[in-house]
């Protein structure tokens, strides 16, 4: 972007462009910036302005810019944008897209649109175009492109070269190459510098690497993704139960996949039900209203047991009543300790510091560390209770006592079952973010209340 101005004075000056129909100085102004930033450009208007100006802006630019910018759009308004245009203009778009752009792009939009663009496609793309459809949400297949450099393990190097140039404009990505066997088997790797160092008579069979990281196409979108941040791939070729290559996916594709899971991993840890790729203000009341009551009124039964045993405990509560100032703060702790163990595991889950055989390593550091903080929380307490709020009374002493072992007990339970959960839940088969805050706090809360009054029965005899 410019720097001398702000994001929100190029947007005014664009709109005001557009009322005023100055179209042509629009499209100047447009065009003083990459394609990315255009497309930032028109997302605002149509948030701020109107669809008609936007597609009038986005008509504005030449063909091939307007391609580029269009494969930066959200699939929300590459969809509103395709509603506004000529079936002309559609199509060629779509056929100037990178085939993976493609895919996302008619994996959204109306059959009957899919159709007509259909129809006018090459007879192979059009095959090729309804097996990417068909692959299932969420899995390699969905994200791969089939536009690729592919090279022959009988080739020399000057062969090699030669198909990089004559097809290289219409790949993904050239740095890295295929080497495939008969039968489309996958081979093996050859890196664009090892060919561009190699004398011209050099087997690419001397150069291939056979030791590569690949992916199947029906694999996990977020196992895919972990692979990447794992080896630091720029693509990652995928691969059929044959072992033959049917495409690859690029680093710019798996960038996507990693905002998704992390959006999907924060609305599980909060308690919300997947809400998919919409944005906030994109959603329907009704839609988040779906999204959440399940949890709240899953956690609101939890605290409904908790209400029971307190209820149990009626004729304690009635001996010694200041016994109920403390359970705020005995809840909250334990339900803040569970968290923080939870998010720390979960975290470790997900960037592979932490595995399901690290599980008795995980409990026994979590049970020394809630030692240590049930330890210094109770012997504030202690000081608190006894020292400054109770000296005088006759019942400060066991009162203190009850409290602060109970913290100690409440924060290890709290810190083991905060850490073992997520664990538990990657062994059955379930996203660990599921077991965070809300369900951490709802479980701690209930062994907090059962741990204090137990103790307070045992220690003050009510």
């Amino acid at each position: 972007m410019d720097d001398e101005k702000t994001f929100d004075e190029i947007i005014e000056e664009v709109i005001q462009l557009l009322d005023d129909k100055k179209y042509k100085q629009t499209r100047d102004v447009l065009l003083e910036y990459n394609p990315a930033d255009i497309a930032d450009i028109l997302t605002e208007v149509l948030d701020e302005a109107s669809l008609d100006e936007a597609i009038i802006a986005f008509r504005m630019l030449p063909k091939d810019i307007s391609v580029d910018v269009f494969s930066f759009l959200s699939i929300d308004d590459q969809v509103a944008i395709i509603n506004g245009i000529t079936d002309r203009e559609i199509n060629y778009i779509v056929s100037e897209l990178d085939f993976d752009d493609k895919i996302d792009v008619l994996d959204e939009l109306p059959a009957n649109v899919v159709d007509k663009i259909l129809e006018k496609t090459p007879k192979n793309e059009r095959s090729q175009i309804n097996t990417f459809l068909n692959y299932p949400d969420n899995c390699a297949g969905t994200l791969m492109t089939p536009e690729y450099i592919s090279l022959q393990i009988g080739w020399t190097v000057d062969d090699a070269l030669k198909h990089i140039k004559k097809a290289g404009m219409d790949t993904e990505t050239i740095y890295t190459c295929y080497v495939k066997e008969s039968g489309r088997k996958l081979f093996g790797i050859v890196s664009l510098r090892s060919l561009v160092v190699n004398d011209g008579d050099t087997p690419v069979s001397a150069l291939v690497v056979t030791d590569f990281v690949s992916v199947n196409v029906y694999d996990d979108q977020e196992e895919v993704y972990d692979k990447f941040r794992k080896y630091g791939l720029l693509a990652i070729p995928v691969v059929d139960k044959e072992d033959r290559l049917v495409g690859i996916i690029t680093m710019d594709d798996i960038l996507d996949v990693g905002e998704e899971e992390t959006t999907e991993d924060i609305e599980r840890m909060s308690g919300i039900i997947d809400s998919g790729t919409s944005e906030y203000l994109d959603t329907s009341v009704w839609k988040q209203v779906k999204n959440r009551l399940p949890w709240l009124l899953g956690l609101m039964c939890s605290y409904i047991i908790t209400g029971g045993i307190i209820a149990g405990f009626e004729n304690a509560l009635s001996a010694c009543i200041s016994l109920v100032t403390y359970m705020p703060m005995l809840m909250g702790t334990g339900g803040n300790s569970g968290s923080q163990s939870a998010t720390l595991i979960i975290r470790g889950l997900a960037v592979g510091d932490v595995a399901l055989k690290d599980w008795a390593r995980v409990l026994w550091k979590e049970i020394r560390v809630s030692f240590i903080i049930g330890i210094c929380l109770s012997a504030f307490n202690f000081v608190r209770i006894y020292c400054v709020e109770g000296h005088m009374s006759p019942e400060a002493m066991p009162i203190a006592i009850t409290v602060c072992v109970a913290m100690i007990l409440i924060v290890i339970g709290a810190k083991c079952i905060g850490s073992m959960l997520p664990l538990l839940a990657k062994r059955i088969g379930i996203d660990p973010a599921l077991m965070a805050s809300p369900m951490i706090s709802s479980l701690t809360d209930l062994v907090s209340v059962l741990t204090y009054f137990m103790l307070a029965v045992a220690i003050l005899k009510v």
